[in-house]
């Protein structure tokens, strides 16, 4: 294995990523980076040299289908099991401050 991550490593990596853990969670964190680091070194050892490069996952086409409206639910019937209601809407809480 080319690189070992060490702790100092690992605090650096949680700070850009704005994470933040147990100091008793550290050396496991610390082991799984490490295992990671040694899967991407056994991937190194394959013979890739006669691979050509992937652009597109499968050649398959994105089929669309024509945007038709449709009722296929009636407001009554949207309504019928809503927690909260008005006679013709959803009522919802309000969810924004306004202090600012």
């Amino acid at each position: 294995m080319a690189n070992k991550i060490d702790i100092k490593t690992v605090d650096e990596i949680a700070h850009l990523a704005r994470l933040e853990y147990d100091e008793a969670a550290k050396p496991e964190i610390l082991n799984d980076m490490n295992r990671m680091l040694a899967f991407i070194d056994k991937l190194n050892e394959l013979d890739t040299s006669n691979t050509e490069p992937l652009i597109y996952l499968t050649d398959e086409k994105n089929i669309m289908r024509a945007d038709v409206a449709e009722t296929t639910i009636t407001q009554k019937e949207a309504l019928k099991n809503a927690p909260k209601k008005d006679s013709d809407y959803f009522k919802a809480p309000k969810v924004i401050d306004q202090s600012k």
